[in-house]
């Protein structure tokens, strides 16, 4: 969520950002918890002084009892009688306002950057750099589905039966070759020096919801019926978490981590995930990107975050654009993001196969994560996350753009090592 004294201070920035995301219905919002804040402080204002004249006349009381001052103990007793209702009273007051504050707080949406391109929809997204050459062919091409069942390295209609639309069985030397995707990736982060993470695959409540919005969460997240745990969509959730209420010395930041999980979507309102096929599924494998960083660092990062994943494109030898995200498509948690997107000749578009984001604090405000400053102070981190890569996306552009005559697939030059030397499926 965003520094509430962000609305104390200036409302007017607040509201102008909600315009800008084409999110006017919650300008009023604004105006709400800029109230309930101003009650909330004269809330507690009045329960301090309350809870001081309490300390006071207890004293004075203590007092009057070693004087045996009978009639001056009755009346402080007299006096004081009714400040723990009071007390009691403005408390239950507090802590709805709080509840109030925090419930709206959650609705308002990140600052945006100012290179973010302010436009309503994905459609309108800035294309900011192309890479690479679209491949041409000389006969008839094929989709990945075509080529795969053709050489019986999946079973889509298998997997359909025992558990639905968005599952998949890899087999033989596609299935190794995912596995070598995964070693690709990891090796390529290691170098880069970022420490590599094997993180849980179900998080309780309060963990999941922190890294987006509740909506967001309950349209993509499964969860363990009876249990306070939900499968995780990536592992940007568990990186997230692994540090709540943890406070880090400045001298140990940037943290950079990579982490390699299974992840679970729901996918709800993507009619995509009923076609078949590896595109969009409700379980992938994927290598993820994440940073916490002080403030002056996180757009320096975003930068060496986008440079990582075109390194491992470049190296795929895969044809690819950067979309800088516009406002209206920008999820609510996010300061800035791009995706990455890789040309898929059967659909002779690109398709988005990373997603780059600068939260700022907004996710670290949730769970307590700071870091002392040389003066001591405790200032909140900034996080930063982005794909290195997703193994069944990934995948199909290789297949596609990598096909042959025969129907057969090239593998690029930097996986053949991971596939024992075989150069085609």
């Amino acid at each position: 969520m965003i520094d509430i004294k962000i609305i104390r201070e200036n409302p007017g920035l607040v509201k102008d950002n909600l315009k800008k995301k084409f999110q006017n219905n919650k300008l009023s919002l604004v105006d709400e918890i800029k109230k309930n804040d101003s009650d909330w402080r004269e809330v507690k204002q009045e329960l301090d002084r309350l809870r001081h004249e309490k300390n006071n006349l207890s004293e004075e009381i203590n007092k009057a009892k070693k004087n045996n001052d009978i009639k001056k103990v009755k009346d402080l007793i007299n006096k004081a009688q009714y400040i723990p209702k009071k007390i009691l009273d403005l408390e239950e007051q507090e802590k709805k306002l709080e509840l109030d504050i925090n419930s709206s707080l959650l609705q308002i949406p990140n600052l945006i950057s100012k290179k973010t391109p302010i436009a309503k929809d994905e459609s309108q997204n800035k294309i900011i750099k192309k890479v690479g050459k679209i491949p041409k062919f000389k006969f008839p091409i094929k989709n990945h589905v075509e080529l795969l069942e053709k050489l019986n390295l999946v079973d889509f209609d298998a997997s359909a039966r025992v558990s639905g639309n968005g599952f998949y069985y890899l087999k033989g030397n596609l299935a190794l070759l995912n596995q070598a995707l995964i070693r690709f990736a990891i090796d390529f982060m290691r170098k880069k020096k970022y420490t590599y993470i094997e993180a849980p695959l179900m998080l309780n409540e309060k963990s999941i919801y922190a890294s987006m919005d509740k909506k967001a969460i309950e349209d993509s997240v499964y969860s363990i019926l009876g249990n306070d745990l939900h499968l995780i969509g990536t592992s940007e959730q568990s990186l997230l978490a692994m540090h709540a209420n943890q406070t880090i010395p400045e001298n140990e930041l940037p943290r950079k981590y990579f982490s390699y999980s299974i992840c679970f979507r729901k996918e709800i309102g993507s009619h995509g995930i009923n076609e078949k096929g590896l595109w969009r599924t409700h379980q992938f494998n994927k290598i993820e990107q994440f940073v916490f960083c002080k403030p002056e660092q996180s757009e320096k990062l975003y930068e060496e975050l986008l440079s990582n994943s075109e390194g491992i494109l470049k190296g795929l030898k895969l044809p690819y654009r950067i979309s800088e995200m516009c406002s209206g498509a920008l999820a609510d948690w996010k300061y800035r993001s791009a995706d990455l997107e890789v040309y898929r000749p059967t659909t002779k578009d690109y398709g988005e196969v990373m997603s780059l984001s600068n939260c700022t604090d907004y996710q670290t405000r949730k769970l307590n994560i700071k870091y002392y400053d040389k003066k001591g102070n405790k200032i909140l981190l900034h996080t930063l996350n982005n794909t290195a890569l997703a193994t069944s996306r990934i995948m199909v552009l290789l297949i596609e753009n990598y096909q042959q005559k025969d129907g057969s697939i090239k593998i690029p030059a930097i996986l053949q090592k991971y596939m024992n030397g075989l150069k085609k499926l």
